[in-house]
């Protein structure tokens, strides 16, 4: 008899704490409101520190226990200011250049690799800049202009300790925070 696997869609990222998680939802709302789209509410906002993989659905437990066993242990602030792009079809918001951000990104790619035999990172020749997508995926180029000489030039500035990652499973058409892993202390 085969038996077929059940292959889910999960990543993983930190997701900013309330109230700053709505702020920048109610930012990709205004975004969809006046520009009609949506790609980005597909997900909380979030900073990607493992891009996306299919994982068996069965053996999530693994996958769970895998990076609670991550080693990072110390809490570090996270800066957000204003917005940039991936011209012509990303909005964002920027994140500040953090050494710290940067090493738990690089141990835990590490980790995935060795202890989930994850590399599909290691195919993402983009290199690691962190950011929180505000308008993706659906902004075609001539409303990619629109929104983008709205937002080039307005102000956003936010900070939040950073304590925990989160890996997000896609469920229902939409990316949900799906376990959230603590560090170390």
């Amino acid at each position: 008899m085969l038996r077929f696997k059940l292959l889910q869609k999960y990543f993983i990222a930190i997701v900013p704490p309330e109230p700053l998680l709505s702020q920048i939802q109610d930012i990709k709302k205004n975004i969809f409101k006046d520009y009609g789209t949506k790609g980005s509410l597909l997900s909380p906002g979030h900073i990607t520190l493992h891009m996306p993989f299919s994982w068996e659905e069965e053996k999530e437990e693994k996958l769970i226990a895998s990076l609670q066993s991550f080693n990072f242990n110390h809490h570090f602030q996270i800066s957000l200011y204003n917005f940039s792009c991936f011209e012509p079809r990303v909005i964002y918001i920027n994140v500040n250049n953090n050494e710290s951000l940067f090493e738990l990104q690089r141990q835990l790619v590490t980790h995935a690799k060795k202890n989930l035999q994850l590399f599909n990172q290691s195919d993402d020749m983009r290199g690691f800049h962190p950011h929180v997508t505000v308008a993706f995926r659906d902004l075609k180029k001539p409303v990619f202009y629109k929104v983008w000489e709205e937002y080039k030039n307005k102000h956003f500035t936010a900070n939040f300790d950073c304590t925990c990652f989160c890996i997000l499973k896609h469920i229902h058409n939409q990316w949900e925070v799906f376990k959230t892993i603590e560090f170390k202390k």
